[in-house]
C-alpha cells in the first residue's frame, strides 16, 4: 500500500492483518494517531508508515510486535517523550524516527538493541547528554543523532563501536574538545558541523580526509589538515618559554655557586660509570621490545604442540594453527614461521612492520608475536591473531572443476565481503600515515569471523609505498592474481592491489578462479567476464548466489524487482571487476572510487529488498 495516495486515517481493524507480516503505508496522506489494534499483529516484521501526516504518540500495545525488525515513522509529525515500546525489539535492524518532534532524552532501553544496524533521530526535539548505553548497540553502522538539542561533550561510548561507520552529531549544542579516539574508529563519514567544539582538530584516521569529515560553523575550532581552512591554534610551546624563561631569571647565585663545587664530583662520577657500563653486556634485551610477549612454551601447549588436529592452513612461509590460550582461554590462530625457507625472517618482520600501526575493521587484528627458541634450541617466530571461526573466503570457494565444494555463500554475503575487503584496500592505500601495498590479495588472505565479516591477512610481502620506488625483482603474489604489469618488472603500486580485488570481485561472482581450466589460449577470467556485459551477465554468475532472491522473495508480489536489482547490481559490480582488472593500470579505478562504488551498489539493492519490497 505504498504511495496509493490514500488519506484519512489508519484503519482500527488493521489488527486483522496479521498474517502478511509486513505493514506498508509510506508516502501517502495519512493522519491521526496509530491505532492501538496495531499491536495484535503479533507476527509483523516491518513497519513503514514514512512520509505521512501522523501525529500524536506511540501506543504502547506495539510493544506486542516483539518480532518487529524494520520501523520506519520518519517524516511525520510525531511528538511526545520517546516511547519505551521502540526500544524493546530483540531483532530490531533498522529504527528511523527522524523528522518528528519528539522530546526529552534517548531512553536507556535503547541500549538492549544489539542487533540494530541503522538507528535514525534526526531532527526532533531530543536534549540531554548522549546516552553511555548507546555503547551497547555493537552492531551499529549508521548513527544520526543531528539536528537536536543533545549537550555536553562527545563520551567515550563510540570507542566501542568497532563497526560504525556513519556518525552525524551536527546541529546540536555539544561542546567540549573533539575526542582523539575518533581517529581510530573506521568512519567514513563523520559529522560535527554546528556545535560548540573548541580545541585543535585530530588529522588522523577520518579526519585526514576532508570529503568525510564536516567541522563547519564551529568557530573555536583549530589546527586540523590544511583542507579544512580552520586557523592556526595558538603554540602551547611559546607559553613554556616564557614561564622557562621567567623561572631562570629567579635562580639565584647561590645555586650557580652551589653547582659549581658539584662539579668535580659529577666528573669522577662519569668516569666509574663509564668503566662500568664497558662490563656490561650489549645483548641484554629491551623490557619494551614487542617480540618477546610470548613464550615458545605457552604457543606450544595452546595449540596441542602445533598438532594436526589443530592445523588451519598453510602458505608460502609457514603453517597457521587454531588454539585456545592458556590464560584466559581466547581462541587464537598462530601463525609459525618456516624459518629454513628462503624469505620467510623477510616475511615474518614485513608483516611485523606493517601490522604493529595500522587499525582497521576489516584488517586482521594481530594480538601479540613471539620470538624464541623451541624445545630443539632452534629460532622460533610466529605471530598471533584474533581467530576467525569462519575460516577462508577460499573455503567458501573451493571447487574441483565445475563442482562447487564449498559452502553456500549468497548474494548478500557476497557483497558485504566484497564491501569489507574494498574498506580494507582503501584504508591500505589512502587512509595510513604511509600507504601500504598488499602484494598477495586473493581469497585465502581473507578471513572470515562469526558475523562473516572479512578481514585482509598475511601481510608477508606487503610494502610501504616509498620502499617501492624501483623495479621489482622477480614476480611477487599468486599466480592469478598478480598484475601483469609486475611480470614485467613494473615497480610495484596500488594499482596492482587493484587488478588483484578486480580478478577476487568477479571469482565471487561467477564462481571461477583464474587459474579454472576453461582459462586457456586467449581466454581469461577478465576476458570472459567482459564478453558477457551487459545481456549475459546473469548467465554467468554462480547459480547459488541467486538462492537467496528465491528465499526472500518467494511468493511475493515484488519478486520482480528485487530479481532486476540484483540484475543490475552484478552488471555494475562484474564492470567494477572487469575495469578493475584491465591490462593496463592506467584504466584502472582507484580503491578509494571502487569502495564508494560499492557502498552505492549495496544502498540501492538494500533501498528495493528493504522499502520496496514489503
Amino acid at each position: 500500500m505504498a504511495q496509493n495516495f490514500l488519506t484519512g486515517t489508519i484503519p482500527i481493524g488493521i489488527g486483522k492483518l496479521n498474517k502478511a507480516g509486513k505493514l506498508f503505508f509510506a508516502e501517502n496522506e495519512l493522519s491521526g494517531q496509530i491505532p492501538s489494534s496495531l499491536g495484535n499483529i503479533s507476527q509483523l516484521l516491518v513497519l513503514s508508515l514514512y512520509a505521512n501526516n501522523l501525529s500524536g504518540s506511540i501506543p504502547s500495545t506495539l510493544g506486542n510486535c516483539i518480532n518487529l525488525e524494520f520501523i520506519y515513522l520518519h517524516i511525520n509529525k510525531f511528538s511526545s517523550s520517546l516511547p519505551k515500546p521502540l526500544f524493546i525489539f530483540p531483532s530490531l535492524i533498522e529504527l528511523d524516527i527522524g523528522n518528528n518532534s519528539f522530546t526529552d532524552s534517548l531512553p536507556v532501553e535503547v541500549g538492549n538493541l544489539k542487533t540494530l544496524w541503522i538507528l535514525s533521530v534526526s531532527n526532533n526535539k531530543l536534549s540531554g547528554e548522549i546516552p553511555s548505553w548507546l555503547g551497547n548497540c555493537l552492531s551499529l553502522e549508521y548513527l544520526l543523532l543531528d539536528g537536536n538539542f543533545f549537550q555536553e561533550s562527545i563520551p567515550p561510548i563510540f570507542s566501542t563501536l568497532r563497526g560504525l561507520r556513519y556518525l552525524d552529531l551536527s546541529r546540536n549544542n555539544l561542546s567540549g574538545e573533539i575526542p582523539k579516539y575518533l581517529e581510530k574508529l573506521a568512519l567514513e563519514s563523520l559529522n560535527l558541523s554546528f556545535n560548540n567544539f573548541k580545541g585543535e582538530v585530530p588529522k588522523q584516521g577520518v579526519f585526514g580526509n576532508a570529503s568525510q569529515v564536516s567541522v563547519l560553523g564551529n568557530n573555536k575550532l583549530c589546527g586540523g589538515i590544511p583542507e579544512l581552512n580552520l586557523p592556526q591554534c595558538a603554540s602551547q610551546a611559546s607559553k613554556k618559554r616564557r614561564k622557562s624563561l621567567a623561572s631562570k631569571v629567579k635562580i639565584s647565585v647561590v645555586a650557580v655557586v652551589v653547582l659549581c663545587l658539584i662539579l668535580v664530583s659529577c666528573i669522577f662520577a662519569t668516569l666509574y660509570w663509564i668503566r662500568k657500563s664497558r662490563r656490561k653486556p650489549v645483548d641484554v634485551p629491551s623490557a619494551e621490545d614487542p617480540f618477546v610477549t610470548m613464550s615458545y612454551a605457552e604457543l606450544f601447549k595452546a595449540t596441542d604442540g602445533f598438532s594436526s588436529a589443530n592445523l588451519v592452513g598453510t602458505g608460502s612461509f609457514g603453517a597457521v594453527y587454531k588454539g585456545a590460550l592458556d590464560r584466559d582461554g581466547t581462541m587464537v590462530a598462530v601463525k609459525l614461521f618456516n624459518l629454513q625457507q628462503q624469505g620467510a625472517l623477510r616475511s615474518f618482520m614485513a608483516e611485523c612492520e606493517a601490522l604493529k600501526t595500522i587499525r582497521h575493521r576489516n584488517l586482521v587484528k594481530i594480538l601479540t608475536c613471539c620470538v624464541s627458541i623451541d624445545f630443539k634450541g632452534n629460532d622460533f617466530k610466529a605471530l598471533v591473531y584474533e581467530y576467525m571461526p569462519n575460516e577462508s573466503l577460499d573455503k567458501w570457494l573451493q571447487r574441483d572443476g565445475h563442482e562447487q565444494l564449498g559452502r553456500n555463500l549468497k548474494f548478500t554475503q557476497m557483497l558485504n565481503i566484497a564491501i569489507d575487503v574494498a574498506s580494507a584496500l582503501d584504508y591500505l592505500h589512502n587512509h595510513c600515515q604511509t600507504s601500504i601495498i598488499h602484494r598477495d590479495l586473493k581469497p585465502s588472505n581473507i578471513l572470515l569471523d562469526d558475523d562473516m565479516i572479512a578481514h585482509v591477512g598475511d601481510f608477508g610481502l606487503a610494502r610501504f609505498l616509498p620502499e617501492v620506488q624501483t623495479s621489482s625483482v622477480g614476480i611477487k603474489g599468486s599466480v592469478g592474481y598478480i598484475a601483469p604489469e609486475y611480470a614485467m618488472g613494473n615497480k610495484a603500486s596500488t594499482q596492482g592491489d587493484v587488478y588483484s580485488y578486480g580478478i577476487l570481485l568477479l571469482e565471487m561472482i561467477t564462481g571461477k578462479g583464474p587459474t579454472d581450466g576453461m582459462f586457456m589460449d586467449n581466454l581469461s577470467l577478465h576476458h570472459f567476464a567482459k564478453l558477457a556485459l551487459p545481456e549475459q551477465v546473469m548467465e554467468i554468475v554462480e547459480p547459488r548466489l541467486l538462492i537467496e532472491d528465491i528465499e526472500v522473495t518467494q511468493g511475493n508480489g515484488n519478486h520482480i524487482n528485487t530479481r532486476n536489482k540484483m540484475h543490475e547490481c552484478l552488471i555494475s559490480m562484474v564492470k567494477i571487476g572487469v575495469l578493475g582488472s584491465s591490462e593496463s593500470p592506467r584504466e584502472r579505478m582507484c580503491m578509494k572510487d571502487v569502495a564508494s562504488e560499492m557502498h552505492t551498489i549495496k544502498n540501492q539493492y538494500l533501498r528495493v529488498t528493504i522499502h520496496r519490497d514489503i
